[in-house]
């Protein structure tokens, strides 16, 4: 149902790391590390400016995979896992795009379920990757009967 997609990207999005967006992401988080929201601090820091927290990137756009429809119910985040060449700069565009990684099927002992994989990159100006995001998603077995009807 979804192998198709296999391989398949997004087009890259332009996104901005925008002082404020960190500073409120920082708070709502939970982290008020003064790296992330101190402007003195950020300076005096050896990347010269704040840096946003490493989970920053999951409100960053990164376009749609033409076709690809996922359900709006029944579907579970398995897991997430952030790798960075570097931290996230307050002030900088990174450029985000997604690829549809890999799709299984297993049985279990409530029906079939989907295992979507993607991961999203992070790419500077010049096209260097800063991160990679893998995310796993569960598609239950209720919901890919519905999907087939």
């Amino acid at each position: 149902m979804f192998s198709e997609f296999i391989g398949k990207s997004s087009p890259k999005v332009k996104n901005s790391v925008e002082r404020g967006a960190v500073k409120k992401f920082a708070e709502a988080i939970g982290d008020p590390h003064p790296i992330f929201i101190d402007e003195e601090v950020g300076k005096a820091s050896r990347y010269c400016t704040n840096i946003a927290p490493p989970t920053f990137p999951r409100v960053f756009d990164y376009g749609e995979i033409n076709g690809l429809e996922l359900p709006d119910k029944g579907l579970i985040h398995g897991e997430q896992v952030y790798e960075y060449t570097r931290p996230l700069l307050v002030g900088e565009e990174v450029f985000c795009y997604s690829v549809f990684e890999k799709y299984t099927e297993k049985k279990g002992s409530s029906g079939t379920m989907g295992f979507i994989t993607v991961v999203s990159y992070g790419e500077d100006g010049n096209g260097d990757i800063i991160f990679s995001s893998k995310q796993v998603a569960i598609i239950t077995e209720a919901v890919r009967k519905g999907m087939m009807a």
